[in-house]
C-alpha cells in the first residue's frame, strides 16, 4: 500500500510540475517550438546600411537611412542622385570603412558557423517561421518568390538566421513580414556567394554576402546590404537602418513593412528608425 501511495504522490508531483511549466510558458509568451538563438554581433558594420568590398554603384534617387561605406575598393558612383541621410556618412577607403569590413568578416564567420536548427525548402515563399537557424537542402541556394512571415512569438529578442553556401535570390514583388514582436535587426542572411533582390520587393534583415549584392529597381530594404569582397549595386532603392526596440512589453500585432509602424507601448519609441 505504501508503495502505491508513493507512486501516486510522485505522479501527482509530475503533473503539478508540467502544469507549472505550461503556466510559465503562457505567462511569458514563449513558444516551446521556437529555437533560442543568440544574435549575430555586427560590430561597427552595423553603422552602415550599404557596405561594399570592391565598389558601390547607384542609379537613380536611392535613399540610404544610414551610412555608406567601401573598403578596399575606391570608387562609389551615383551619389548624387542617391542620398545618404544625416546623420549617416560616406566612408571610402578610410579607417572606419576598413574596421567595418573587418567586423563584417567576423559577423559572417559567426553566422556561417551556427548549427542549423531546421531545414527548409529552397524557396521560402509562403513560409511562416519562428526563431531559429535555417538552411535549404545541403545549404544550397535560397529563393523567395512570394511572401515570407517571420514570427517573434511575443519575444522581441527572437533571432532568425538563414544560411546558404550559394546564392540568395528574391523575386519581383516578394515580401518579408514581421509579426508578434519580431525585429528587423535580428534577421540575418549569410550568403556564400551573391545576393539579388527582385524589382519592387520588400526585404527585411542583414545580408552578409561573401561576394556581391544587387538590389534591383524600387526595392525597400529594412536592413543592410553588406558585401565582403564584391560590389553593391543599387537602383532607385530605399534603405531603412533597423533598430531594436527598447525592452518594453511586446504586443502580438503584425508589423507591415513599408507602412507606418503601430503605436509603441512607450510613447515616442518607434518600431523602426532611420
Amino acid at each position: 500500500m505504501a508503495n502505491h501511495v508513493a507512486v501516486a504522490r510522485r505522479g501527482g508531483a509530475t503533473l503539478v510540475a508540467f502544469a507549472l511549466a505550461a503556466a510559465v510558458l503562457v505567462m511569458f509568451g514563449v513558444n516551446a517550438n521556437a529555437a533560442v538563438v543568440a544574435t549575430v554581433p555586427l560590430g561597427t558594420s552595423a553603422n552602415y546600411v550599404v557596405l561594399g568590398g570592391s565598389a558601390v554603384t547607384n542609379t537613380g534617387p536611392s535613399t540610404l537611412g544610414g551610412s555608406l561605406g567601401l573598403w578596399p575598393g575606391t570608387v562609389i558612383t551615383g551619389f548624387p542622385p542617391g542620398k545618404v541621410l544625416a546623420p549617416g556618412t560616406t566612408d571610402t577607403t578610410n579607417a572606419a570603412a576598413k574596421q567595418a569590413q573587418s567586423d563584417l568578416t567576423a559577423a559572417y564567420v559567426n553566422a556561417h558557423g551556427r548549427s542549423v536548427t531546421a531545414t527548409t525548402t529552397a524557396d521560402l515563399a509562403n513560409k511562416h517561421l519562428q526563431a531559429g537557424v535555417y538552411a535549404g537542402p545541403g545549404k544550397g541556394a535560397l529563393q523567395l518568390t512570394g511572401p515570407l512571415t517571420l514570427d517573434g512569438a511575443g519575444n522581441a529578442n527572437s533571432v532568425f538566421i538563414f544560411q546558404t553556401n550559394s546564392s540568395l535570390t528574391t523575386g519581383s514583388g516578394s515580401t518579408v513580414t514581421l509579426i508578434n514582436g519580431a525585429e528587423a535587426c535580428h534577421v540575418f542572411w549569410q550568403v556564400g556567394s551573391s545576393a539579388t533582390l527582385g524589382t519592387g520587393s520588400t526585404f527585411v534583415g542583414n545580408i552578409l554576402a561573401l561576394s556581391s549584392i544587387t538590389v534591383n529597381s524600387s526595392v525597400t530594404v529594412h536592413g543592410r546590404a553588406l558585401a565582403r569582397n564584391g560590389a553593391v549595386t543599387l537602383n532607385n532603392d530605399t534603405f531603412t537602418q533597423p533598430s531594436c526596440a527598447s525592452s518594453t512589453p511586446v504586443t502580438t500585432t503584425t508589423t507591415t513593412i513599408g507602412a507606418a509602424p503601430p503605436a509603441s507601448p512607450v510613447p515616442g519609441t518607434p518600431k523602426f528608425t532611420g
